[in-house]
């Protein structure tokens, strides 16, 4: 990751709003491989993947917590800035309850939630796993919504 570069980038981003201050949420890197990231960050880029979802108990407490209003760094699979995304919403739900229409706005696969389902409890059981604990559809998600904006 070059931080140079993603810094400035986020500049780039602050002097053509002509603003001192966005509150800058984090830098993100869709997926678990590179493939994965660079096609998620062009699905975002393309405004098609307008929503995520990550295991809420598996934040660490030092990790950043997404938070309506953030702006967000989203990365591509070389790891070099694509776009700048706002969050809107954030909610906490279990993962058997995930609707239909937030898998929709992930924007990958089908768009269905039997596709979202299929990925995501894949994901989440190898997640779960690393972190020595037992996937279940009890598991409590971070939905979270956003538009890019940049």
């Amino acid at each position: 990751m070059d931080k140079e570069k993603i810094q400035d980038y986020w500049f780039n981003f602050l002097r053509d709003k002509n603003s001192l201050y966005y509150p800058l949420g984090d830098i993100t890197l869709f997926g678990g491989n590179t493939d994965d990231a660079q096609q998620l960050a062009e699905l975002v880029y393309d405004g098609i993947k307008t929503a995520t979802t990550s295991s809420y108990e598996l934040y660490e407490p030092t990790e950043y917590m997404p938070q309506v209003g953030d702006y967000n760094i989203i990365l591509n699979g070389a790891e070099e800035p694509i776009c700048i995304t706002e969050t809107l919403v954030t909610e906490v739900v279990p993962f058997k309850q995930v609707s239909a229409e937030h898998a929709y706005h992930e924007g990958e696969g089908d768009r269905t939630l039997d596709y979202w389902r299929e990925v995501h409890e894949s994901f989440f059981k190898k997640e779960y796993q690393d972190a020595n604990k037992t996937f279940n559809e009890d598991i409590p998600c971070l939905c979270e919504v956003f538009k890019r904006i940049y």
